[in-house]
């Protein structure tokens, strides 16, 4: 889910702002997992980034002269203001060279671009957060927003899964941050356990089944691996989660971010303006082209 997504409110629109990268400097680097890391990064102007304005489920294209740049999903939640997070999972050339960068090393970012998580369908219900590998990157933007915010939305279930154990990301949210919360209720599972491992085994889709939500009163937000995200989507239509109470996202290579080189689009949606947040019931009504 990382070198992907991008938008704006309208193909047609696009803020100058938003299409001139700002400079940024790395302020810390997390090694998540051994090809996942964590940048935070502050903007070389202050007022940048306090006026920097957006929501869960946004990304930003972050660039480095003579590598490229890529559509990186924001991790960090606008609740926690003066600088901004990204997880990238090291997987070509751009995300390669940016794995090299150490704190006070510079990047370029531009943005926000797409739609974002929508906020309406979430307060006052009960939430359950589906998660795979990296998916959990724009998760744990909404999932931190929500934890903030806590009196606008009800109980937090969150099902993460990933290869191996050293395959999970954020772990010290998993075991410590979030495992300490009286209202938020955590499922860890892996695909193959190793010997220190006393968790669950077992790929997220059937541990979803296993577990079964009731869907009365929860919305579902997930995002991961696009076979994942397949298999999760026919899980919760089982367990009976009607389609518009049902979240994911899109993963769509993006040039561009603003429509116009092409790159995304499906049927008559750019997933880089129109997403890359849909409802269930928003892709049952697109062409099978994602």
């Amino acid at each position: 889910m990382s070198e992907m997504m991008a938008g704006g409110a309208s193909a047609a629109v696009a803020e100058p702002s938003v299409l001139v990268p700002q400079v940024a400097t790395i302020r810390r680097v997390t090694e998540e997992t051994p090809d996942v890391k964590t940048f935070q990064v502050v903007f070389e102007d202050p007022g940048v980034t306090e006026d920097f304005a957006y929501l869960p489920g946004q990304c930003c294209m972050l660039s480095l002269p003579g590598s490229g740049e890529a559509m990186i999903s924001i991790t960090s939640s606008p609740t926690r203001r003066g600088f901004l997070e990204f997880a990238v999972k090291k997987v070509g050339i751009f995300t390669s060279a940016l794995h090299e960068l150490e704190p006070g090393d510079q990047i370029g970012v531009r943005g926000p671009y797409g739609n974002h998580f929508p906020l309406p369908l979430m307060e006052g219900r009960k939430l359950l957060f589906v998660g795979g590998g990296i998916g959990l990157a724009p998760l744990r933007s909404l999932i931190n927003y929500v934890i903030d915010e806590k009196d606008r939305f009800g109980p937090v279930s969150i099902i993460y899964g990933a290869r191996s154990p050293e395959d999970l990301v954020f772990k010290e949210e998993l075991f410590h941050t979030w495992a300490a919360l009286p209202h938020v209720s955590l499922h860890l599972t892996v695909d193959k356990g190793d010997a220190s491992w006393e968790g669950h085994v077992g790929f997220v889709p059937a541990y979803l089944e296993e577990l079964a939500p009731a869907p009365e009163g929860t919305t579902v937000i997930t995002c991961g691996p696009p076979v994942m995200i397949k298999f999760v989507l026919q899980a919760l239509s089982k367990l009976g989660f009607p389609p518009e109470r049902v979240i994911t996202t899109l993963e769509m290579k993006m040039k561009c971010g603003v429509g116009k080189c092409g790159r995304c689009n499906i049927g008559g949606k750019y997933v880089c303006v129109d997403g890359p947040v849909f409802t269930a019931a928003e892709l049952a009504q697109l062409p099978a082209e994602y």
